[in-house]
């Protein structure tokens, strides 16, 4: 079963939705305990860092969170589901990540409005699974004011005003920063990749 992290926001319905176009049937998971029957999870996070932490932990998902990953399960973070897997983020001084990523979510900063909103385009940087047979220059859509910096596990970057982690791929751990569900045709590939190769 593919479960979709339901912890009260974010952008559930249309990743429901981008799955079932897939042929991909998936469920909302809002309990610790549905997680037992699912064999990959997707967060697709929308919303305040600190707001999502705290959702997670008051529906007793925060730790079976931390688990799943730490067991190298397949994750597929979305947006605010990428910046949860980093130590911290600016957005929420003093509230703690899922620490699998190091280094801190930033604010943009510079000359670009903010928040960043519409396509921009993939720097591939490796191989990657997820990125399979998307091509280097893609674009892909995106909405948010905060970015990951980009560390080891960055498969792809993307600048705006600065460089920031676009994906990141680590074991069965993947996660984008854009919304592959309002991304067309690379959104879907990296949707499937997923399903099928990660």
């Amino acid at each position: 079963m593919i479960a979709l992290l339901d912890y009260g926001a974010g952008n559930v319905g249309s990743v429901l939705k981008a799955l079932g176009y897939l042929g991909y049937p998936a469920e909302r998971v809002d309990r610790p305990e549905l997680l037992a029957r699912a064999t990959r999870l997707i967060l697709p996070g929308q919303g305040h860092f600190a707001a999502m932490m705290g959702a997670l932990a008051e529906r007793g998902l925060a730790e079976p969170l931390r688990e799943w990953l730490k067991q190298g399960k397949p994750y597929l973070g979305i947006c605010l589901g990428l910046q949860a897997l980093y130590e911290a983020s600016e957005e929420a001084p003093g509230v703690a990540g899922v620490g699998r990523l190091r280094g801190t979510v930033r604010r943009f900063d510079g000359v670009f409005k903010v928040p960043h909103v519409g396509w921009s385009q993939l720097e591939v940087r490796s191989s990657s699974k997820l990125l399979e047979g998307v091509p280097d220059g893609s674009f892909v859509y995106y909405c948010h004011s905060y970015y990951g910096p980009v560390t080891d596990e960055s498969s792809a970057l993307t600048e705006y005003g600065q460089t920031f982690a676009a994906a990141v791929e680590s074991g069965a751990m993947a996660a984008v920063q854009f919304h592959p569900e309002k991304s067309g045709e690379v959104g879907l590939r990296v949707l499937r990749n997923f399903l099928e190769a990660c």
